[in-house]
């Protein structure tokens, strides 16, 4: 099995009680562990996968609350860092139809700087970079580039998602996308909502913005469209792959959970990239990862609704 390293911030995620309205109308708040890669990272291994957390937080209780987290939930956390900036945060608001309202408040996450001793590790192994708020600049911007790079010259496997917030990136998201490409153009796996599939390619119809990305150099797509299912794309076919149904509570992570569940099956293989080809296999693998963000999505707080094994082959 290989190791996955999860590259990007982890956050506290402080979630608005009594639900169905925006945050200005929010009072009171429950402390949750977040963080898109993070999320991720736990997604794979309450699943039995190998993942290590790669990020910085802050040296306070919330720094020490969320390796705690990861570490409970058997999540390596050997090269996240600490910094004398606070924890991240973010404030997350959830409408009646489980979608979310973000506002962010920046912190330790963007004090990552970049490891030599891990990038060594990197040949044979898979890389996920959620880009939360990896392309905001600093020094995380900089390490994530970098591990980007590394990455690529040692031919390990790379995914990536954009994890788009609208909050952080009011009137820039020219900038956004432009600093999406380079990682998109070296991915051999993208996971995107249908929002950022649009955004970023620029086409509305979703054939469209899927060629567009392989364009760009996606070797292979994963579009979430909720209840919907996942359009899974790659240039030797394309297929929309159905989700069980579910009634959504909180749809944060969910996404997280898919991806997670997905990279954890690829780990299982030789050669992920030589699955990317194979038609069944891979959409048996997105099939089963939709059913992971279902479960996800049927409960509050993003973590600590990740499905294990049990739950998922329930299913």
């Amino acid at each position: 099995m290989k190791n996955i390293y999860c590259i990007g911030e982890m956050l506290i995620d402080f979630v608005a009680e009594r639900q169905g309205s925006d945050l200005s109308k929010a009072t009171e708040f429950t402390k949750k562990a977040g963080g898109a890669p993070a999320n991720v990272a736990a997604a794979i291994a309450k699943l039995g996968g190998q993942s290590y957390f790669v990020g910085c937080v802050g040296d306070d209780p919330f720094g020490n609350f969320l390796m705690n987290t990861m570490e409970d939930h058997r999540v390596s956390v050997s090269f996240v860092q600490r910094s004398s900036t606070f924890t991240t945060l973010a404030f997350v608001s959830l409408a009646e139809d489980g979608e979310r309202d973000f506002v962010f408040s920046r912190g330790a996450d963007k004090e990552l700087v970049f490891d030599p001793k891990l990038a060594a590790l990197f040949p044979g192994q898979i890389l996920h970079f959620g880009a939360a708020t990896a392309l905001l600049g600093g020094e995380l911007e900089k390490a994530y580039s970098q591990y980007l790079q590394e990455a690529f010259k040692v031919k390990a496997f790379i995914c990536f998602d954009p994890n788009f917030r609208g909050d952080l990136w009011k009137q820039r998201e020219d900038e956004f996308v432009n600093k999406c490409l380079p990682f998109i153009g070296k991915a051999h796996l993208c996971k995107f909502s249908l929002e950022e599939a649009q955004l970023i390619s620029g086409k509305k119809n979703i054939e469209n913005a899927c060629r567009e990305l392989h364009q760009t150099g996606a070797k292979a797509i994963c579009i979430t469209l909720g209840k919907e299912g996942t359009l899974l794309s790659t240039s030797y076919y394309q297929k929309q792959i159905e989700s069980i149904a579910i009634n959504p509570v909180d749809t944060t992570g969910a996404g997280d959970a898919f991806i997670g569940c997905l990279l954890k099956q690829l780990s299982e293989v030789e050669d992920p990239e030589t699955v990317l080809k194979d038609k069944e296999a891979l959409s048996e693998m997105v099939r089963k990862a939709n059913i992971a963000g279902a479960i996800t999505a049927t409960q509050y707080g993003a973590i600590a609704a990740l499905p294990g094994p049990e739950q998922l082959n329930a299913y």
